[in-house]
């Protein structure tokens, strides 16, 4: 059974958990290294500032019982690409495996659809993590290319597995 859990604005009070939720190495090494590690308390101050300001959110954290146990939201692009936003998540190593992330992501694809003007979300995972490949499929991305050897996370070159999902399959952009 999924813990019940809900996606919301940062808000002040969250530093403590963000922080202890965050500073995993197992959450760094699939993320981007602009996400650092050790992940601080004052880390958290600064990406619960930056998120407090935005006037039309795009990163939720993914709450349950009052308590932020990951982050998702979506990265709007500019210029050609306008029509895109990149997705991206994480979430705390003990609340791995319990479909809580692909729960959240479906919502998430909801909200973008619905609040942006967008007609692709795609999402960027390194080989490495077929967990996250499965969380993405399951709500219902495709595997759109590899890009071999693109990224380059702890000395090495990695492949990245491009997902997308495309507005029209999505089945009620204005549920959120």
């Amino acid at each position: 059974m999924i813990p019940f859990f809900h996606l919301r604005p940062y808000r002040d009070g969250d530093e403590t958990s963000l922080a202890k939720n965050a500073d995993n190495y197992q959450i760094w090494r699939n993320v981007r290294d602009v996400f650092p590690h050790p992940y601080t308390l004052e880390d958290a101050c600064q990406w619960i500032e930056l998120c407090k300001s935005q006037t039309k959110p795009t990163v939720f954290a993914i709450d349950v019982e009052g308590e932020v146990i990951g982050a998702i939201g979506i990265v709007l692009q500019k210029d050609v690409f306008r029509k895109n936003a990149e997705i991206g998540y994480w979430l705390g190593e003990p609340f791995w495996g319990k479909g809580i992330v692909t729960e959240a992501v479906q919502e998430m694809v909801q909200y973008a659809f619905k609040h942006f003007d967008i007609h692709r979300l795609y999402a960027g995972v390194f080989e490495y993590n077929p967990a996250s490949m499965r969380v993405l499929e399951k709500a219902g991305f495709h595997l759109e290319a590899i890009l071999h050897q693109s990224v380059y996370k702890e000395d090495k070159l990695w492949n990245e597995h491009i997902y997308v999902k495309f507005r029209e399959e999505t089945k009620n952009p204005d549920k959120f």
